[in-house]
This record gives structure tokens, C-alpha cells and sequence, in this order.
């Protein structure tokens, strides 16, 4: 498993903006996938972005394409998510993981390493 560690979260304002980090360690970074999953109070956890292992390869849920955008930095074993055009429905607590080595997937059942979890709320 690697160890994650999210940074980022806050309020802001419908319309608003914020970048979330995780930073991993632990194991090879650039073997992993990497996805972040949001959770909202009394929902499941949902697929929000993912990431190929060497970034060529980017995957959204519906409602966030075009306004999320989701990158990693494998030198510095970092992703990322750029949220723009924030909405109150995008009020959540907002996870990155990482499933097994060189497997992708959507469904958070794949994934076995997981963040402590930023919250991000968005104000109307």
C-alpha cells in the first residue's frame, strides 16, 4: 500500500476556485493510478477523477467535466485536482487513492490506499 496525504480543502464561494494535493510515499508513485472520490454526508463515496500512472490518460465523472481538472507530478509523487466553477452540490469530503499497482479502475471497492480525507464546502 502507499500512504497519502491530502491538503487543500476550504470554503469558498459558488463559482469559486481550489486546488487539492495528496502526496504519496511509501512505494514507487509512477506504478500507481490515481483517483480522487468525494463523499457527501448521508451519500456514497463517488467517483470524482482519475489519473493514468504516467498522466497520459485522465478519466471525470459526468458532473464535474470541464470544470475539474485532475494531474500528478510523479517527481514529486504528487496529484492534483483543480476544481473551478465550484458548486454547493460539490460539497464534500474529498479523498485521493490508489488501487493496486498498474491497475485502473473507477470503483472505490479497487482501491486499497486511501487519504484521511479534505473537506471542501462551496457557499451558495
Amino acid at each position: 500500500q502507499v500512504q497519502l496525504v491530502e491538503s487543500g480543502g476550504g470554503v469558498v464561494q459558488a463559482g469559486g476556485s481550489l486546488r487539492l494535493s495528496c502526496v504519496a510515499s511509501g512505494r514507487t508513485f509512477s506504478n500507481y493510478c490515481m483517483a480522487w472520490f468525494r463523499q457527501a454526508p448521508g451519500k456514497e463515496r463517488e467517483f470524482v477523477a482519475g489519473i493514468s500512472w504516467v498522466g497520459g490518460s485522465t478519466y471525470y465523472a459526468d458532473s464535474v467535466k470541464g470544470r475539474f481538472t485532475i494531474s500528478r507530478d510523479n517527481a514529486k509523487n504528487t496529484v492534483y485536482l483543480q476544481m473551478n466553477s465550484l458548486k454547493p452540490e460539490d460539497t464534500a469530503v474529498y479523498y485521493c487513492a490508489a488501487p493496486r499497482p498498474f491497475f485502473n479502475s473507477n470503483d472505490p471497492a479497487d482501491f486499497n490506499s486511501w487519504g484521511q480525507g479534505t473537506q471542501v464546502t462551496v457557499s451558495s
